[in-house]
C-alpha cells in the first residue's frame, strides 16, 4: 500500500509539471501552424504573382504575334501591290520597246521622205506662183510677198523639210480661203494716166471691182482682156457701194446686182 500511494504520488508529481508546459506546447502548435499558413499564404501569393507575370509574358507574346502576323499581312500585301506594279511596267516597257521599233522605222521612212519633200515643195511653190500670175490682180503685193518668202525660205538651213512643206501648204490654204469671201480694201490705180485711190471689191473670185471714193468712177476686171473695164450707169455703182460697206460690215448682207462674166466652157 505504501508502494502504491507512492507512486501515485509520482504520478500526480508529473502531471502537475506537465501541466504549465501545455499552453508552450499549444502556442509552439500554433506558432508552427501560423508559420505554416504564413508560408502556404506566400507560397500561394508567390504562386499567383508567377501566374500573372506569366500571363503577362503570354499577352505580351500574342500582341507580338499580332503585330508580327498584321506586319506580316501587311508586307504580303506590299508584295502583291509590286507583282501588279512589275506586271504594269513589264507591259509598258513591251510597250515601249514597240514604239521604240516603230520610229526607228518611221525614220528610215521619213529620211527616204524628205529626199522627195524639197522637190515636192519646190514644184507646189511653182504651180503657186503660176496661178497667182494668171488669177485676178487682187493683194498682188501681199501675194507676191508670201511667194517671195516661201522661195527664199528653201535655202534656210535652220528650217525642217517638213516645216518649209507646211509653209507652202498654209500658203495654198490662205489663197483656197480668197475664193470664199468678200473682201474690201483700199488701193491706188492708175486711171486715165493718173494715180488715183480707189476702193477694191472682190467678192470671192467671182468678181473683182473698184471705185473711187466720190463713186463717179467704177469698173471691173476683165478677165478675158486682162484689163479694167469701167462700167455706165448708176446702178452698178449703187450696188458696188453697197459691196463696199457690206464687206466692211458696215452694213447688213442683201443681194447685189453686179457684172458678173458668165462662165466659161471647159474643153
Amino acid at each position: 500500500m505504501m508502494n502504491k500511494k507512492r507512486t501515485d504520488a509520482r504520478n500526480t508529481g508529473f502531471r502537475w509539471r506537465l501541466l504549465p508546459a501545455l499552453p508552450l506546447l499549444i502556442m509552439a502548435s500554433l506558432s508552427l501552424q501560423a508559420a505554416d499558413v504564413d508560408t502556404l499564404l506566400k507560397a500561394e501569393k508567390d504562386k499567383t504573382s508567377a501566374a500573372q507575370a506569366s500571363q503577362k509574358r503570354v499577352d505580351a507574346l500574342a500582341d507580338q504575334a499580332d503585330e508580327l502576323f498584321q506586319a506580316f499581312k501587311q508586307v504580303n500585301k506590299q508584295i502583291e501591290n509590286l507583282q501588279v506594279y512589275n506586271a504594269q511596267l513589264e507591259a509598258q516597257l513591251a510597250d515601249q520597246r514597240s514604239t521604240l521599233a516603230d520610229l526607228a522605222s518611221s525614220i528610215d521612212s521619213a529620211a527616204q521622205m524628205e529626199r522627195q519633200l524639197a522637190p515636192l515643195t519646190l514644184n507646189m511653190i511653182a504651180s503657186l506662183e503660176q496661178f497667182v500670175a494668171l488669177d485676178m490682180p487682187f493683194l498682188v503685193e501681199e501675194r507676191q510677198a508670201r511667194l517671195e518668202r516661201l522661195r527664199s525660205n528653201q535655202t534656210r538651213a535652220d528650217l525642217s523639210s517638213a516645216e518649209k512643206f507646211r509653209q507652202v501648204l498654209e500658203a495654198y490654204k490662205i489663197e483656197s480661203e480668197y475664193g470664199t469671201r468678200i473682201d474690201s480694201y483700199p488701193e491706188t490705180l492708175e486711171i486715165d494716166g493718173q494715180r488715183r485711190e480707189v476702193n477694191i471689191l472682190r467678192v470671192g473670185r467671182i468678181a473683182l471691182l473698184y471705185q473711187t471714193a466720190d463713186q463717179q468712177v467704177t469698173a471691173v476686171w476683165d478677165k478675158q482682156a486682162k484689163n479694167w473695164l469701167q462700167l455706165e450707169g448708176s446702178d452698178y455703182r449703187q450696188a458696188v457701194a453697197q459691196g463696199i460697206r457690206i464687206a466692211r460690215r458696215q452694213a447688213a448682207v442683201d443681194l447685189l446686182q453686179l457684172p458678173i462674166p458668165a462662165p466659161e466652157v471647159v474643153q
